[in-house]
């Protein structure tokens, strides 16, 4: 069970490498509130180190336990570089709305994010990788794994998962209306917020569906609202 993470209370932070400096009450460091971020998040992005120089690698990523999970081809860069139990920071960030003001230094977004920081480290063997795999595939499309068709060794063998815990991690929330300067709200402009949201669109079938076959029951014929 989960928290509403725009109402919870603020926490210690784990590290003071993950505590919030600039606009420090808007700072979580509940396991509650950044497992929800985590959970409702699509892609991260995952920050490493090569011969110096840094890189950010965004892509997809989800949540087991005390674990966050990504995945990438065994033979990329990125892959190679971390999985030795290199230093990596991720990120994952959902915009929720758009905040206008009257000036427009004062424009600003709500949104939530999270901050992780760990080493990375392989998903060993090919029953735990296809077990880490499967728990992707679910965690977007509960009952998915079961319809489609097993995954063949190569294929295993072609895709590196790795793992970081949780230890260290934080999450930053802004969920408020426009903050304007004193005496800017009798300026003649529109203020207010935005709502935003991330919505899937009506599934299309690819030409080899049978037809009439419907969509599955996790993709209603209106589409997904990731609002979580």
């Amino acid at each position: 069970m989960t928290s509403d993470p725009h109402s919870a209370e603020p926490s210690a932070p784990p590290s003071d490498r993950v505590r919030l400096r600039r606009k420090p009450d808007r700072g979580r460091y509940d396991r509650a509130t950044i497992d929800t971020i985590l959970d409702a998040a699509l892609v991260g992005h995952v920050g490493w180190v090569l011969d110096g120089q840094p890189y950010v690698t965004p892509t997809s990523i989800w949540r087991q336990g005390d674990r966050l999970y990504w995945h990438g081809s065994a033979a990329s860069r990125m892959v190679r570089a971390t999985k030795g139990g290199a230093a990596v920071c991720i990120t994952a960030s959902i915009l929720d709305g758009l905040v206008l003001a009257r000036s427009g230094l004062d424009h600003s977004v709500n949104y939530r994010s999270v901050m992780v920081l760990g080493r990375a480290h392989p998903v060993e063997g090919e029953a735990e990788t296809l077990a880490a795999l499967q728990s992707f595939v679910e965690h977007l499309y509960p009952g998915r794994w079961a319809e489609l068709r097993p995954a063949t060794p190569n294929e295993i063998r072609q895709t590196t998962v790795l793992w970081t815990d949780l230890a260290e991690a934080s999450a930053k929330i802004r969920a408020d209306g426009a903050h304007d300067e004193p005496g800017d709200e009798t300026w003649p402009a529109w203020a207010g917020v935005i709502p935003v949201s991330l919505v899937a669109r009506t599934p299309v079938p690819d030409q080899h569906v049978p037809a009439g076959m419907a969509a599955p029951s996790y993709l209603p014929p209106g589409g997904m609202r990731f609002e979580r």
